[in-house]
């Protein structure tokens, strides 16, 4: 094994095993820390966590888990993974499991580069840009877990971490100088090749964290090239659309779905009615194809719900009802899913007791279709960082899928 990846979430784990395959590797892909896989037959392991918004020492402990589990199987390198618009706590938790990866493989440098130049993400002079917008200009200054409301990476970084923290500029890199000699270390990227340069010069010297695009240059530094992956046979046709991301990129994708029935649903309502409205309206539905069931909402909304709920106990509510949700529909014969969210696509898949998926190919830069067993047949899983896709992305996924 190559490269051993860990990941904060699901959406982030299947976006980094999409952009792994299209570079050449064979890629296994776990939910969580298996108990019962003696032997990973694979270029690449990642294991999805559901660690981004918990405790600290919650976060440090799953991913030391995850490393010491990976390092066992023979991974010769160790990756961390986050999201392109680093998406974290004032503590954490980038840093904190940086280092403590860190301490595990001996690593005395740790490399942060979230850039993902593909969907629009770069890094120049350490300041992180969300198209042309500056992080903290963006809509993820609204995120109703992680506002991110900086955007200079040292800045995020620096009261995560004991170390000091520098940055290696975009000139350096492209003149091949020595990154800064501090434990950690912020890098420039702002086109693909910067990425690959990055790569060749850190590869094996440091930790290497960061989004998903950042590993994309590593298959071809090792010589990889696997063959494209299919679809498994025997995947039934209906399909169900889960939306639980409040990202302006998902609320888009649902505007521009509109042909398919949904059904929005209401935190205050669920708190009281618990799912059986929703069902029944599906059931209504059925076998219509992709319904859409989504929490998906404005800021100003989300914001007078969470006054109203608790912030976690309105996110626990929804990821619970989709993830139930998700159950009765497996039971009956929906066999793909698309999960927008990465706290949704978590509680789907646990729901559902998906512990690992086959990456097939994207739908779009950084969201592959993956494909699992279970006691009800094959599926299909789109699981989409909601700033991920195109507007027409719930259209491209099925149609690819069909294809």
């Amino acid at each position: 094994m190559i490269l051993g990846c860990i990941a904060d979430d699901f959406t982030g784990a299947t976006d980094l095993g999409g952009l792994l395959v299209r570079a050449g590797a064979r890629v296994a892909l776990y939910f969580g820390v298996p108990a019962d896989v003696k032997e990973v037959d694979a270029d690449v392991a990642i294991i999805a966590l559901k660690c981004r918004t918990e405790p600290v020492d919650s976060a440090i402990q799953q991913a030391t888990e995850a490393g010491a589990w990976l390092l066992k199987q023979g991974a010769e390198q160790l990756y961390w993974k986050y999201c392109s618009t680093f998406d974290s706590t004032p503590q954490g938790n980038i840093g904190p499991v940086a280092e403590a990866l860190m301490e595990l493989t001996g690593h005395k440098q740790a490399l942060y580069c979230p850039a993902f130049p593909e969907n629009g993400r770069s890094v120049f002079k350490g300041h992180l840009f969300v198209l042309d917008e500056l992080l903290s200009e963006s809509p993820m200054r609204h995120h109703p877990l992680t506002p991110m409301t900086e955007s200079s990476l040292v800045k995020v970084l620096e009261p995560q971490v004991s170390g000091s923290v520098g940055l290696w500029q975009r000139a350096a890199i492209k003149a091949g100088q020595q990154w800064p000699d501090t434990a950690h270390i912020i890098a420039d990227a702002v086109e693909f090749d910067d990425l690959g340069s990055i790569v060749d010069q850190a590869w094996g010297e440091v930790l290497l964290t960061g989004g998903s695009a950042l590993a994309m240059p590593i298959p071809g530094r090792v010589q990889l090239n696997t063959t494209t992956p299919v679809v498994p046979e025997g995947i039934g046709t209906q399909s169900v659309v889960l939306a639980g991301s409040c990202s302006a990129q998902t609320r888009r994708q649902l505007q521009s779905y509109q042909h398919a029935p949904r059904y929005k649903i209401n935190p205050l309502e669920l708190a009281t009615s618990g799912i059986e409205p929703i069902w029944d309206w599906w059931q209504q539905q059925a076998p219509t194809s992709a319904c859409v069931i989504y929490a998906s909402d404005n800021p100003a909304s989300v914001i007078a719900v969470q006054n109203q709920l608790g912030t976690e106990r309105a996110g626990a509510l929804i990821e619970k009802a989709l993830g139930d949700l998700a159950v009765r529909m497996l039971s009956a014969g929906v066999a793909r899913f698309v999960v927008a969210g990465g706290e949704t696509s978590g509680a789907v898949c646990k729901a559902l007791n998906v512990s690992h998926v086959q990456v097939g190919q994207e739908i779009s830069p950084g969201v592959p279709w993956t494909f699992a067993q279970t006691e009800h047949g094959p599926i299909a899983l789109a699981l989409k960082s909601g700033n991920f896709g195109g507007d027409n992305f719930f259209s491209d996924a099925f149609r690819g899928l069909n294809g």
